[in-house]
């Protein structure tokens, strides 16, 4: 495999391309979705996180380099910029064209949730209303998959509510790792004004928030599995943030948090495939 493959699959942001790829794809196939159905969902949201890392990656690279970023491939040399722009032009393309094979109101969902990500990477990194990216495009991913279904059923509020927080809260754990990075930048989104604990406190409260509306939202109450995935809501992101200090204290970056909002974002997937049928 050639090095500027190697390094546009690490400008992809692959761990989280990979996770929130899984999701998708697991919740299409707890709603009900066919094969081709699974397949068409998953490639979607591939060339979205692909997008979205892609050009993450294609603007922030003087940012990267000026901090010494040498994990980020465009700051280290091992990819041209413009490879990766170019890559993040034609993912962004797909993503729609894939989401078509659905149907026209899903395709528009899907790109609704990518319009926003990308807006997250500009202008509204260095706002106030950094969060905002994160809560729509991670809402739209199940409103994504439900209303891709034959006969486009409206998704539930309470599982789009849910998707939104957990959203919101991964993105005040991603920016943990980088705050010192940023600031030396000029980067001043939500997490930065708030500062490191309150980022920890606001990613724990999201988490736990996204886990519960997943519990009470459904008629009926709630099951010992889902009490469970609650409980979980509350350690896993303790154990990321414990984790994450010994890392910092190695010298290495602190991404468990992020990795943590990741687990419970599985923990969540695996709660509504146990509950059956969403629609």
């Amino acid at each position: 495999m050639s090095s500027s493959v190697l390094g546009l699959v690490r400008a992809s942001h692959p761990e989280p391309t990979a996770a929130v790829t899984a999701v998708a794809g697991l919740l299409a196939w707890g709603v009900g979705h066919r094969p081709g159905g699974v397949a068409a969902v998953a490639l979607t949201v591939l060339a979205s996180q692909l997008a979205v890392g892609w050009s993450n990656d294609a603007l922030d690279a003087d940012r990267d380099a000026a901090v010494g970023r040498t994990d980020k491939p465009v700051a280290a040399g091992a990819v041209r910029r413009r490879t990766v722009a170019l890559g993040a032009v034609a993912a962004a393309l797909a993503t729609p064209v894939l989401a078509l094979a659905t149907n026209p109101v899903a395709a528009l969902w899907a790109t609704v949730g990518l319009v926003a990500a990308l807006l997250y990477d500009w202008p509204l990194k260095s706002t106030p209303l950094s969060v905002l990216p994160y809560a729509v495009s991670f809402g739209s991913l199940p409103a994504f998959v439900v209303l891709a279904l034959p006969g486009t059923p409206a998704p539930p509020g309470w599982l789009v509510a849910a998707a939104a927080l957990l959203g919101a809260g991964a993105h005040f754990a991603n920016v943990l790792p980088d705050l010192a990075d940023d600031a030396r930048t000029g980067v001043r989104g939500l997490p930065h004004r708030i500062g490191a604990a309150g980022s920890r406190l606001a990613a724990a409260g999201l988490l736990l928030a996204a886990t519960a509306t997943l519990v009470l939202g459904p008629a009926g109450p709630p099951s010992w599995a889902g009490l469970s995935a609650v409980a979980a809501a509350v350690v896993v992101p303790l154990l990321g943030w414990y984790a994450g200090r010994a890392a910092a204290r190695t010298g290495g970056r602190q991404v468990a948090a992020f990795r943590a909002v990741m687990l419970v974002a599985l923990i969540d997937v695996a709660l509504l495939l146990a509950a059956g049928r969403l629609v």
